[in-house]
């Protein structure tokens, strides 16, 4: 799941000047948690630029998940919003960062073209950038 994760933050983390993110500010911290330990992602949106670190301090919105759910998530293989909804997931705070954040995962790995987002398939993930 590690890899998976650092991959995917990796090339957010490398967003800058996004025009899809230009009206966007604030954080969003997701919490993978496995038993009594939990893993942080931050990530910060500044007007187009997006930061990613492991801390674990205030956010704007946290989403909570386990490992299972956060690997297919950020592996295009399950959607973020459809596990919020049916409770697989939680979130608290700003919902419309969470709407942000989730467009950006990768689309299905059968899917044809680029994915939902900056960091879907054929995108920063191939280091074009957005279309």
């Amino acid at each position: 799941m590690e890899d998976a994760a650092a991959r995917f933050f990796e090339r957010l983390d490398r967003l800058r000047g996004e025009p899809l993110l230009r009206k966007v500010r604030g954080t969003v911290r997701i919490d993978v948690r496995q038993g009594p330990s939990t893993e942080h992602w931050m990530v910060r949106f500044d007007r187009g630029d997006v930061t990613v670190s492991r801390d674990d301090g205030p956010a704007d919105s946290v989403v909570t998940t386990d490992p299972e759910l956060f690997e297919q998530i950020v592996g295009g293989e399950e959607n973020g919003i459809a596990a919020m909804l049916r409770g697989a997931m939680q979130v608290a705070g700003d919902l419309r960062l969470v709407l942000t954040l989730e467009r950006l995962f990768p689309g299905p790995p059968d899917s044809r073209g680029r994915g939902r987002g900056p960091c879907g398939r054929g995108a920063v993930t191939e280091g074009a950038g957005p279309r």
